[in-house]
C-alpha cells in the first residue's frame, strides 16, 4: 500500500501543553498547523511553574 501525501490544515486552539504537543504531533504528520493562543506567551500554566510535583524538578 502505498504511502498517501497528507494535505490540508489544522487550527490548534490553545497553547498550553496539550496544544502544543498537539500542534507538534500533527506537524510530524504532515498537516500545516496553525497554533492560536489568546495570551502573549504559549506554555499555559506550566510555563508559570517554578517546581513540578513529584519530582520537584523546573518546569521550564
Amino acid at each position: 500500500m502505498a504511502k498517501m501525501k497528507k494535505s490540508g490544515a489544522v487550527l490548534v486552539l490553545g497553547g498550553g501543553v496539550a496544544g502544543v504537543q498537539s500542534a507538534l504531533d500533527l506537524a510530524e504528520l504532515g498537516y500545516y498547523v496553525y497554533l492560536v493562543e489568546k495570551k502573549a506567551s504559549i506554555g499555559g500554566v506550566m510555563a508559570q511553574l517554578d517546581k513540578t510535583f513529584p519530582t520537584n524538578d523546573c518546569s521550564l
